[in-house]
């Protein structure tokens, strides 16, 4: 899967395109959310957490939002070995943010749908 990229190349110190290129995609508030649950979550565990994610997006997903130090991963050497994921200082700045917006999301999801049932029809 090709890497996303991080700047803008028309904008390339837009911080909107800059950040939400890389959080605004399906998995990555998902990913967050559910991190946000537990002080620490192993992948399989996140994984079923959120059953529609594929291994190898689930991977993708923590390894972009590791590069940019919104997730720790922990490796243990244990056989097997034994990778625990965690927040960090910055993802957990963001999760008010993320708590807001899955608000408002729930306050206006019916009318939404119900403007895009109406688009539809008109």
């Amino acid at each position: 899967m090709a890497k996303i990229e991080i700047k803008d190349a028309l904008f390339p110190d837009c911080p909107i395109r800059n950040i939400l290129s890389r959080i605004g995609d399906k998995w990555s508030l998902l990913v967050l959310y559910t991190l946000s649950g537990s002080s620490v979550m192993r992948f399989n565990v996140l994984q079923k957490n959120i059953p529609d994610i594929s291994q190898k997006m689930l991977t993708v997903t923590l390894r972009a939002l590791e590069e940019d130090g919104l997730v720790k991963r922990v490796i243990y050497a244990e056989v097997p070995p034994r990778v625990e994921y965690s927040l960090t200082d910055r993802a957990k700045s963001l999760l008010p943010c993320i708590d807001s917006l899955i608000a408002w999301a729930g306050e206006n999801m019916a009318a939404i749908l119900s403007d895009r049932m109406r688009s539809k029809v008109g």
